[in-house]
């Protein structure tokens, strides 16, 4: 199974969703005025974190590859020939990267704010 940049991108992004149901679900929830004693099984996917951090991790490190490390080839006239496409894709990839990081940091940084 190969995954495009594109496609690991997507893929570490739902992993790290993953990763931070447990706890980010719960605090959001609870931050939108939602509570009750069933935001308490949220935290059932507790165990499964480590996992779903492998897996962002791993994706992510397939992104890099793809855009930082395989030679890319393209044909002339096709979209990824543009070097303002390869830009684009390597400034989404930093972006997602530090908003995934974000992600999986809630649960050791959300004690500094309650």
């Amino acid at each position: 199974m190969q995954f495009t940049g594109k496609g690991s991108l997507i893929a570490g992004v739902l992993a790290a969703i993953g990763a931070s149901v447990c706890c980010v679900g719960p605090l959001v929830l609870l931050a939108l005025g939602i509570g009750g004693t069933w935001v308490g099984s949220l935290t059932a996917m507790e165990p499964y974190r480590p996992f779903f951090i492998g897996l962002t991790l791993l994706f992510l490190g397939l992104a890099f590859r793809r855009l930082y490390l395989v030679p890319q080839v393209c044909t002339p006239g096709m979209p990824c020939a543009e070097p303002r496409t390869r830009q684009r894709q390597r400034l989404t990839f930093w972006i997602a990267t530090v908003l995934l990081l974000g992600l999986l940091a809630v649960p050791w940084l959300a004690p500094l704010f309650y």
